[in-house]
């Protein structure tokens, strides 16, 4: 026998302990040579208690003995044995072990063996895997194999001792193995780097533990063990190297297992990023291409895109196939297979394949060797069969995605360049990484659901034209939210006010969905109604705050506290083409911007005031005056705040937007939004922009009167007079009874000055103002009254009329049409 034998034998024990056995190495003399940690936990002795003895001397009685030395005969010695023996226990005690020995084989045909042992109530691995022949002593049944495989190599890394196991797990044949070097056995690079790592241990002593490798198999074989070896080195009594000696286990199903343990962590990291479906169908793709297949795709019904109900599952006997799309797609090759679907594509669904199969069943359809042979449905898809053919696809899965009983989509796993077939638990595998994305999809269609209904509400009760009359050129730009945060309550409007006036507001209720958008509208119809009459702005956000605080308290319940909270800001400003004026109010809204006709860009220094629904401060106005073709932007916080930038700064890039001298007020608004959108706002962006206009000397008149009954008379004249210069004689009548009866109502109701100023623009205004603080009251007399009948003839003649406050007493107008009506 090869003199380093015992040597490397000895040195073999560390190696089984990192596989955790309890070995003992024998030579043919049956003396120990080698002895694991497991073992001396299992019997008590150390290594240095037993090696270099005979291993019979640790038996209990004779009749053990005698079979331990029968065993070792040349003769007459089985090549492997189980059995049931006592062994004597380093504290005296005898205890009951079951053995199983298998020799090891070399180039001289002399054994050694190798011992395994176990307690007697413990069964070997052997046993639970079912894998033995009957024992010879009784007992356990003899393995076929023990489930560790050695092999000893000299100084050249030539084999010069191996056991039966190593052969059958990395699929070298022992007659080709002996005397070779393991890339002249099985050339490769997988030999060539565990050869790499059997020369360095060999040159530094430094043991190489659990390097894994793949065996070493024929191309068509269908399983493909991976094995883990831990290579240490034999040295001589001399301390000299005499060569390696290699342990290796088969790690197969712990390996898979954490594979698939790292894909479903992957899974929580890299599916459903996003509330996109077409996106999460694209993320499954990329996460199981190349990790557990060669070639995937996703396809989802295309109603589930489009946020509606999915399809229910389809009749046994058939029924109508829904229409899907690709939305993921991923290969080992450059580029979708051909002829095969891209991605974003429709995907027509054969009803005669599997995949139908698969929407009629619910269940999963699972072929680990793909038929191609002619009589399959691949008959009447010829290109399908091409690409399973030039693409050798040989394994595939098809797994559905469901949602609440009904089918989301497909996704399809195909193996091609990886020989080895699809198995059970990879099956399981997929189920639960398309499930995974199934909740993701789900999300994402009732978040397209959700955002549709918003979208389609927001749509509805924003503003689909606006107009600044006399007053403005208005444009506007809104930018719904991005698609993680969903629409939010932006709200925006141009209010066509008395005398030329309009009123311009711009709001954001605090949250997104379809809950801000119902809230917005609200908001917007409360301040239009408020605009209507006449309020200024401070009086307006001071009612609307009111309103806001109601609804919220009436709202409120209990078991709910979040219910009670509805927090919007608003700013209103009032433009005033005849004096040029802009009375502004704000309730934490950010300030206006106002461009003047040089493209000098500002921001008015308002008083903030509170958000409404907090009632906490009062609301306080403030008058600018603009010089005409001026430009005043109101925005939202979501135009100009960013993850990324504070409002300041944002404030700062919108003032470099609106500064650009662009005429047209609608390349302005683009200009602006284009270069701030890019900032990937996470709430609803609105600009609105309003370029000034002024009404001058040849459309505006006024005259201050006494209040003296003699004056009704005189302002009559004055007001024909002035109809007639402007070619309006058509309207001097009904304008004569207007002013009569406005400026009687002055005089008997007010004191001190009375001013009547007409407004020509888009119709004709008659305003009369008093001191008085009294508002009149439209009455619908009897036909006995002598009085009251005033204001229902103004209401009359009019197209509308009202009042509002003036600093020093009220204000009431009337509005006609400018063109007769066609009779």
């Amino acid at each position: 026998m090869d003199s380093s034998a015992p040597t490397a034998l000895a040195a073999a024990q560390t190696a089984f302990q990192s596989v955790g056995a309890a070995i003992a190495l024998l030579d043919t003399r049956g003396t120990v040579v080698g002895w694991t940690q497991a073992a001396q936990q299992l019997v008590g002795h150390a290594a240095a208690d037993v090696v270099g003895e005979p291993g019979a001397s640790l038996l209990a009685d004779s009749d053990d003995r005698t079979k331990a030395s029968a065993f070792i005969e040349p003769a007459g010695a089985p090549s492997r044995w189980s059995g049931i023996v006592g062994v004597r226990h380093r504290d005296g005690r005898r205890i009951d072990l079951h053995l199983c020995v298998q020799p090891l084989s070399g180039q001289n045909s002399q054994a050694q063996w190798v011992v395994a042992a176990t307690g007697k109530d413990t069964p070997p691995s052997w046993a639970v895997d079912g894998s033995g022949s009957e024992s010879l002593t009784g007992g356990w049944p003899l393995p076929s194999r023990l489930p560790v495989g050695v092999v000893v190599r000299d100084t050249e890394l030539r084999c010069t001792w191996v056991n039966d196991t190593q052969g059958l797990k990395d699929g070298i044949a022992q007659k080709q193995r002996l005397g070779r070097t393991l890339t002249q056995a099985a050339p490769g690079r997988d030999a060539e780097t565990i050869e790499t790592v059997m020369r360095h241990v060999l040159e530094s002593g430094v043991p190489a533990i659990n390097r894994e490798y793949r065996a070493f198999l024929p191309m068509h074989a269908r399983h493909e063990p991976v094995l883990a070896a831990s290579v240490f080195r034999i040295d001589d009594g001399a301390g000299r190297a005499v060569g390696v000696c290699a342990v290796s286990v088969d790690v197969s199903d712990s390996r898979r297992a954490r594979q698939r343990l790292a894909i479903l962590s992957e899974a929580g990291n890299r599916i459903g990023t996003t509330l996109d479906a077409m996106q999460t169908g694209q993320e499954l793709a990329d996460l199981t291409v190349p990790l557990l297949a060669d070639y995937a795709t996703v396809d989802l019904a295309e109603s589930v895109l489009l946020g509606e109900e999915p399809p229910t599952r389809l009749d046994p006997r058939g029924g109508r196939i829904p229409a899907f799309r690709r939305a993921g797609v991923a290969s080992l090759h450059q580029g979708p297979l051909e002829p095969l679907f891209a991605r974003e594509e429709p995907v027509p669904v054969p009803p005669a394949s599997p995949f139908a199969g698969v929407l009629r069943s619910g269940q999963s359809h699972f072929e680990p060797i793909l038929d191609t042979s002619p009589g399959t449905w691949l008959d009447e898809h010829h290109a399908v069969r091409t690409a399973i053919h030039d693409h050798t696809m040989h394994s595939l899965m098809v797994v559905p995605m469901h949602a609440r009983g009904a089918v989301l989509g497909v996704a399809v796993f195909v193996r091609t360049a990886d020989r080895v077939p699809f198995q059970e638990d990879d099956l399981l595998l997929a189920e639960e990484l398309v499930n995974w994305a199934a909740l993701s999809v789900e999300n994402a269609r009732q978040y397209a659901r959700e955002r549709s209904a918003a979208l389609a509400l927001q749509r509805h009760l924003l503003p689909h034209q606006v107009n600044g009359g006399t007053a403005a050129d208005v444009a506007w730009r809104y930018l719904p939210a991005d698609s993680h945060h969903g629409v939010g309550g932006d709200w925006f409007d141009v209010i066509e006010l008395s005398g030329a006036r309009v009123g311009l507001v711009v709001g954001d209720v605090v949250g997104h969905g379809i809950n801000a958008a119902a809230t917005m509208g609200q908001l917007r119809t409360a301040v239009r109604t408020l605009a209507d009459m006449d309020m200024p702005p401070d009086e307006l956000l001071a009612r609307l705050d009111e309103q806001v605080l109601r609804r919220a308290e009436a709202d409120n319940d209990p078991r709910d506290p979040g219910t009670a909270t509805m927090v919007a800001t608003c700013l209103y400003a009032v433009y005033d083409p005849v004096t040029r004026q802009c009375t502004m109010a704000r309730a934490g809204h950010p300030p206006p911007a106002v461009v003047d006709p040089h493209g000098k860009v500002t921001f008015p220094d308002l008083p903030t005031g509170a958000p409404l629904g907090l009632g906490l401060v009062p609301f306080e106005s403030t008058t600018l005056e603009l010089p005409e073709n001026s430009v005043l932007a109101l925005y939202t916080d979501g135009l100009i705040e960013t993850r990324y930038h504070d409002i300041d700064a944002g404030m700062n890039r919108l003032a470099a937007a609106l500064a650009k001298p662009l005429p047209a007020l609608e390349a302005l608004g683009s200009s602006a939004v284009d270069a701030l959108s890019c900032n990937a706002s996470c709430d609803d962006a609105t600009l609105l922009l309003a370029r000034t206009r002024s009404l001058g000397p040849g459309q505006v008149v006024s005259w201050e009167f006494p209040a003296e009954p003699s004056v009704a008379g005189r302002a009559r004249a004055l007001a024909t007079r002035q109809l007639n210069q402007w070619g309006l004689d058509h309207l001097t009548e009904s304008t004569q009874l207007i002013v009569s009866e406005l400026v009687t109502n002055a005089i008997l109701h007010g004191n001190g000055t009375i001013g009547l100023r007409l407004i020509r623009h888009e119709a004709l205004t008659c305003e009369v103002t008093d001191t008085s603080n009294s508002h009149p009251r439209l009455r619908h007399p009897h036909t006995t009254d002598e009085n009251g009948r005033g204001l229902l003839l103004v209401s009359r003649l009019t197209r509308r009329w009202g009042t509002r406050h003036t600093p020093d007493g009220k204000l009431i107008w009337a509005e006609q049409q400018l063109t007769a009506p066609i009779p």
